[in-house]
């Protein structure tokens, strides 16, 4: 054979030792590694690790204790229990509206198991989030960094830390499954932005911090769906931004001032509008307008009469919202997400009408959204 076959096979063999030895000694190199960090371990591992470690000191267990009464009229304590995560080190404590509302008192459960009592400073039940405070040592305070959750992108490593069935700094892990979801509250109003996530999350989880891989965080853990009571893998967070925007106002002043119209109404749909034969077919039929408040005071009138569409009697003959400042209204989630998303009380508002099939147009100035 030709002396070039021989030097190009021997080049080869020496090529593919070398190649084995330097793969030798990278392996060599990474169990070093992850054995310094913990044998065996991954990097997503490392990341978890290191989030909790850094993260579960500022996450506190909180008993609310609700008085009721037995046919005697004997008072009953009853407990419920939740979590939530440490912001300053003045000892402020964000958590959800439904962990502490019902509560005549509260305590927390610190990280050393020490247990101190809570003061409940300021809640919004809107967007389901509450602020209480305790009284301890700076050093008993573990503050965690918010994140942004403007900024979240689905498939993102999310992570949970909570007392699930009062399971002290329970760990789990997943991604963020969806943004921009809407969960209605308790209130009944909507709250925009919820994020979706896997991170398995149970009763008891609620307040606790949803966090990203630098150990941010980047929502509250609020709620789950499930059909059989467990974790089925849908879990929801209200988004850090939205408790950033309200904690000053909860803690000054113990609530936040939503804008208010003082009107209830009806959404109209295809069916809606040709049921009651109405001259559009998206827009608010109004139905109740509240004495006094800010739409009576500027004429807009309510329902004359009542009306059957399908199983349902509704109030029908009053004005019709299509718009407000210019922009088309479809629904009242569609008003109360414009009026809370960029308006505040006070503010003048322009409402586009219509009333007996004609256009007008009238100035509203907001209120404040009263207290129930």
């Amino acid at each position: 054979m030709p002396v070039h076959f021989y030097i190009q096979v021997r080049r080869a063999v020496l090529a593919a030792l070398l190649a084995v030895g330097c793969l030798t000694v990278w392996t060599d190199a990474w169990a070093e590694k992850t054995q310094a960090d913990g044998p065996g371990l991954s990097p997503e591992e490392q990341i978890v690790i290191s989030v909790y470690k850094h993260a579960s000191p500022g996450v506190v267990h909180i008993t609310s204790i609700a008085l009721a009464y037995d046919v005697f009229f004997n008072p009953v304590p009853q407990k419920g229990a939740g979590s939530g995560f440490v912001v300053d080190d003045r000892g402020y404590i964000l958590t959800n509206n439904h962990v502490v509302e019902e509560a005549d008192s509260l305590e927390v459960t610190l990280p050393d198991k020490s247990k101190v009592s809570a003061k409940l400073v300021g809640r919004d039940p809107i967007n389901d989030i509450a602020v209480i405070k305790i009284a301890v040592p700076k050093e008993k305070l573990f503050p965690l960094k918010m994140g942004n959750s403007d900024a979240l992108q689905v498939g993102q490593m999310a992570i949970a830390i909570g007392n699930p069935f009062g399971l002290d700094r329970t760990v789990t892990r997943g991604v963020v499954s969806s943004v921009g979801r809407t969960l209605r509250s308790e209130s009944g109003r909507q709250i925009r932005g919820v994020i979706q996530t896997d991170a398995p999350i149970n009763p008891g989880n609620s307040g606790g911090p949803l966090l990203n891989s630098h150990g941010e965080v980047i929502g509250i853990n609020s709620a789950i769906y499930t059909p059989s009571g467990g974790s089925v893998g849908i879990g929801f967070a209200i988004p850090i931004d939205t408790a950033k925007r309200l904690l000053p106002q909860l803690i000054a002043k113990g609530r936040v001032s939503h804008p208010w119209l003082g009107v209830a109404g009806l959404d109209i749909t295809p069916e809606v509008a040709s049921a009651l034969k109405l001259p559009v077919r998206q827009g608010i039929v109004v139905m109740q307008v509240s004495p006094k408040g800010p739409v009576d005071r500027a004429g807009i009138k309510g329902s004359t009469r009542k009306a059957r569409v399908g199983n349902m009697l509704v109030g029908v003959g009053g004005d019709i919202i299509v718009a407000i400042e210019g922009r088309k209204m479809a629904s009242i989630d569609d008003l109360t997400a414009f009026l809370d998303g960029e308006r505040k009380a006070g503010d003048q508002v322009k409402i586009e009408l219509l009333r007996d099939g004609r256009p007008f147009t009238v100035s509203v100035r907001l209120g404040e959204l009263p207290d129930k």
